[in-house]
């Protein structure tokens, strides 16, 4: 099998051309994936034929689950399918299907190479029920530092939402405000340094916790200013990563809700850096770097 291996601002994945072969792609992204005895990623995405897209994205993590959608996986899928040729004639902008629906990316070239990618990330999911979330299995929403305004024109009732609940796991509480990006996320905006922060014992106990039915993504978050935050995030299926594109968006919608973030925001991950703009209505966009790493044969 013929892959290679790309990254968005350090989320490393495997790329694999599967609209000419099948495989058992669970059982494949387990083994590839391993950082030990596999080739090392945060998982592992297959083309795939699509009837609604151009193509098809499908992404497995680490522990075989399929995802519904990538941020920074779709901007190396866009990538990889574009400087193959997989996809003849779209050298300008893609559409790809995703378990998120069909998004469109624009991809940025230099020399012959994509090196960038913005992506219309589609309109981020803030009701309870559609994240989906089990908020009786959480702490009460504390609405106290919501923007109505910018909510009602949403068309979302602040009762339907999940928003600066208390979440205590090991005897560490988070204050968490849930959204999807077509993936489930979790939320906390922290005042302790999230490098500070002991995520690989919590963040598996949020990804698990019995308030997210599907387990979700769990986010801590520094606002550094109203153009700026820092994270860091445990992903489910995959574990701590060096940045997730879903979350960064997930993030700066919360922001805007809490009247703490403007449109347009830089979010510093521990790979690097993402741009993401939400205005507070409609498509949230993101924006980011992609790079190859290398390419092989897996055998095993």
């Amino acid at each position: 099998m013929q892959f290679t291996k790309l990254h968005g601002a350090g989320n490393d994945y495997i790329l694999v051309d599967g609209l000419s072969q099948e495989a058992d792609w669970p059982k494949v992204s387990e083994a590839v994936s391993d950082r030990h005895f596999g080739i090392g990623s945060d998982g592992l995405i297959v083309v795939a034929p699509s009837d609604q897209g151009d193509v098809r994205m499908r992404m497995f993590n680490p522990d075989g689950s399929e995802s519904e959608m990538c941020g920074n996986g779709i901007r190396c899928f866009t990538k990889f399918v574009l400087e193959r040729d997989l996809v003849p004639g779209h050298q300008d902008g893609i559409t790809i299907e995703t378990g998120a629906g069909v998004l469109s990316v624009t991809p940025q070239w230099e020399n012959g190479r994509v090196v960038r990618a913005t992506v219309d990330m589609g309109a981020p999911v803030l009701r309870a029920p559609d994240v989906p979330v089990a908020p009786s299995n959480a702490g009460l929403s504390d609405q106290s530092a919501m923007d109505a305004v910018l909510l009602e024109g949403l068309g979302v009732a602040p009762s339907d939402m999940l928003f600066d609940a208390p979440i205590t796991i090991d005897g560490t509480t988070f204050t968490v405000t849930a959204v999807s990006m077509g993936n489930p996320h979790a939320v906390a905006f922290i005042d302790q340094p999230v490098a500070d922060v002991d995520l690989e014992r919590l963040g598996s106990l949020m990804e698990h916790h019995t308030a997210f039915p599907r387990r979700v993504n769990f986010h801590i978050v520094n606002v550094k200013g109203r153009n700026r935050i820092t994270t860091r995030t445990w992903e489910r299926g995959a574990g701590q990563t060096l940045a997730c594109g879903t979350g960064a968006c997930a993030m700066v919608v919360s922001g805007r809700l809490h009247g703490q973030l403007d449109d347009t925001v830089t979010v510093e991950v521990p790979g690097g850096e993402l741009i993401i703009t939400w205005p507070g209505h409609g498509s949230v966009i993101m924006e980011g770097p992609v790079q190859e790493v290398f390419s092989g044969d897996w055998s095993a």
